[in-house]
């Protein structure tokens, strides 16, 4: 395959949420995982949702009518301090589940405010 046409990154990832869902996101996305909200395009902001970037990262919650969170599909977020986060996450009334470790990383899941499914990485040392 010539190296024309090929994918080579990743702009975003876009979550589904119910109408009506955006405080929930912010605290969530903004206040727990620490992703800052930035504003949505205004030709995009009557749809309802939020947009959370930092430099690298991309998490844009849409309003999805017949809403139905993902249960086994998920973005995997690379964390500093998974320890910390999940202390956070618990402490907010979050369940947190353990796996097993994926060579090089530990690892949980955490469900948001809308049931989808997020998976927390940490580098092992």
């Amino acid at each position: 395959m010539s190296a024309a046409g090929i994918v080579i990154g990743i702009d975003h990832v876009q979550l589904a949420m119910p109408e009506g869902g955006e405080g929930e996101a912010r605290r969530f996305y903004s206040g727990l995982l620490g992703i800052p909200e930035v504003p949505k395009p205004s030709n995009l902001a009557a749809r309802g949702g939020c947009w959370f970037e930092r430099p690298g990262l991309k998490v844009h919650l849409g309003v999805e009518k017949d809403f139905s969170p993902a249960g086994k599909a998920h973005p995997a977020f690379i964390v500093d301090d998974l320890f910390a986060l999940i202390a956070r996450l618990e402490a907010a009334g979050f369940q947190v589940t353990e796996d097993e470790l994926l060579a090089g990383f530990v690892r949980r899941y955490v469900r948001d405010p809308f049931g989808n499914r997020i998976e927390l990485m940490q580098p092992l040392d």
